[in-house]
């Protein structure tokens, strides 16, 4: 099962595609730090780097010949509620359109598109679906949250199977335990922790931490930036870490020798939180760069999930 990553980022989607048995032949991107992790993740894959408008699906078939799969996830920005009242960008909701015009030059027997769940509001997406329709696909949509696949992560998400020979059947939800915030956090790692309470801390996150603390005490836990869920800013270590996002929004709080400290969550402990294993890559870059990159990520555990139910429901 040979696959094509379009707006593959560091390679979660294709990394998931592989635990599910596929091939990975290349991936395409614009950015180039994340198309350095992609080749270290992948490196039998060709990278190509570049606007998806730019790169000429009937070249990139020469080069790599014909592929049963394409995996994309489209620009989701500005599809997302976490853009609030911001203009949305029409041009960077068009890009999804590309699916449709590498599906015609590919024509793989499988297409699974995934972006945010408010694609579906996009006054675009009856089109799209119809433009993946008209290429003889069978599309069956459904909304996966990755902490019922084994990812210690609130995180819903759309994905359209797509499959030219037959309609897609629901994928299950699997009969999994769900993994805490708990799991993700190394309390004993030698991390470096200030205090919570100083003149230097902001205001409001000092009033999100003793809401915290009202309610639980001494017990640790999480400081919650840039959150729209109306949670208080702040959640228990007992259940599924909030949706990871491309900014660095969450902070492990303690209390140690009779003072609370605190220190956000690191670059390991965010890809446990998505499901990624320590070896997966993020390539040599900033912590800004990792964040980011794993926030645009796909679950890899999640992806699996579907491509294993996908390619295995009929011949």
């Amino acid at each position: 099962m040979r696959a094509l990553d379009l707006f593959c980022g560091a390679g979660g989607s294709s990394w998931g595609a592989t635990l599910a048995g596929a091939e990975i032949v290349a991936g395409i991107d614009v950015s180039e730090i994340a198309g350095n992790a992609f080749q270290v993740n992948f490196p039998a894959a060709m990278f190509l780097e570049g606007f998806l408008e730019d790169v000429e699906p009937a070249r990139v078939r020469r080069k790599i010949g014909s592929i049963d799969l394409i995996l994309a996830s489209p620009e989701c920005t500005n599809h997302s509620p976490a853009k609030a009242k911001v203009l949305r960008c029409e041009k960077s909701k068009a890009t999804a359109f590309q699916v449709v015009r590498y599906a015609e030059v590919f024509r793989p027997r499988w297409v699974v598109v995934e972006n945010v769940t408010s694609m579906r509001g996009w006054e675009r997406y009856p089109e799209f679906l119809r433009r993946l329709e008209q290429l003889g696909y069978n599309i069956s949509s459904q909304v996966l949250n990755a902490h019922d696949h084994g990812v210690p992560q609130s995180r819903r998400r759309l994905f359209l199977l797509c499959d030219r020979k037959q309609k897609p059947t629901k994928l299950l939800v699997p009969n999994r335990k769900v993994r805490s915030a708990a799991t993700v956090v190394n309390q004993n790692g030698r991390y470096e922790y200030t205090l919570l309470r100083t003149e230097r801390r902001a205001s409001a996150t000092l009033e999100r931490a003793e809401r915290a603390i009202a309610l639980v005490g001494d017990t640790p836990f999480l400081l919650v930036y840039y959150g729209t869920d109306k949670g208080g800013g702040w959640q228990s270590l007992d259940r599924p870490l909030r949706t990871i996002t491309t900014l660095d929004r969450f902070a492990f709080v303690k209390k140690q020798d009779g003072a609370h400290v605190m220190r956000m969550l690191q670059v390991p402990e965010l890809k446990t939180g998505m499901g990624m294993p320590q070896r997966f890559s993020l390539g040599d870059t900033t912590r800004r760069n990792s964040i980011r990159m794993i926030g645009n990520a796909v679950c890899p555990p999640v992806m699996r999930d579907v491509i294993r139910h996908l390619t295995s429901t009929g011949d």
